[in-house]
């Protein structure tokens, strides 16, 4: 089931019904893109033809940032959402019970390194086949490093809408696998960013907390979270 905004479809899954559908898809014979979205996200392909139809033609796209809770909220329309950061974490939880091989791609090397060894120690049995930094100009040359290592869940740290074109990028060349663009969770597997205290999480404003701890991110989400809710509300008054 899904629902509408802004001319694009968001699935409405429970955290748990979000896994489930995952662990479908990567079983599900082709390479399966998720989309983690979020209020920018639909900023860029409004100005970015591509990367619209690449959000269109993914095989789930979740409600990742509270502004998409809110502006489908306006809408009447109450879905959970769904931490990018939380699903990749219980989808290598999930790889590693039943031996799942698993790729990561993204950020600065010594981040990477670093998540990949805290990840290791926290997640019992977790087989990380592959992982490469963020920091790469020819395409290719990581696919085909995917296609030998064979990896069945791929999580690309490149920033959006980068990770996602590079995952749209992999459909045609890569064996089977899900891939899931993770934005930031890598500075956060690696300790180089404190993630906000569990009680902003549970009331959905991790962001505030984000921002507070991080001021630079103030320009990034105002005026963006109140145009895209005038947006929405706009977008609504025309159907």
């Amino acid at each position: 089931m899904s629902v509408e905004l802004l001319g694009f479809n968001i699935d409405n899954y429970t955290f748990e019904e979000a896994v489930l559908k995952a662990k479908s898809l990567i079983d599900g014979g082709r390479v399966a893109q998720v989309i983690t979205i979020n209020p920018e996200m639909f900023d860029a392909a409004e100005k970015d033809s591509n990367f619209a139809n690449i959000i269109r033609e993914a095989e789930m796209v979740i409600p990742d940032g509270v502004g998409v809770k809110l502006g489908l909220k306006l809408k009447g329309k109450n879905v959970s959402r769904i931490p990018g950061i939380d699903f990749a974490k219980r989808l290598l939880k999930e790889a590693a019970i039943s031996n799942i091989p698993v790729a990561i791609i993204g950020s600065k090397n010594e981040v990477i390194t670093k998540a990949v060894e805290n990840l290791k120690k926290e997640i019992s049995g977790l087989n990380i086949v592959y992982y490469h930094n963020g920091y790469f100009s020819d395409d290719n040359e990581i696919y085909g490093e995917l296609k030998k290592s064979s990896p069945k869940l791929v999580l690309v740290a490149l920033g959006s809408p980068k990770q996602e074109k590079f995952i749209y990028g992999a459909k045609k060349i890569l064996n089977p696998a899900l891939m899931v663009g993770i934005g930031g969770s890598l500075d956060v597997w690696s300790g180089t960013v404190k993630r906000a205290p569990e009680i902003f999480r549970k009331l959905g404003i991790e962001w505030l907390y984000r921002t507070v701890t991080q001021p630079s991110r103030f320009k990034r989400i105002f005026p963006a979270l109140p145009l895209f809710l005038i947006k929405v509300l706009s977008y609504k008054d025309k159907i």
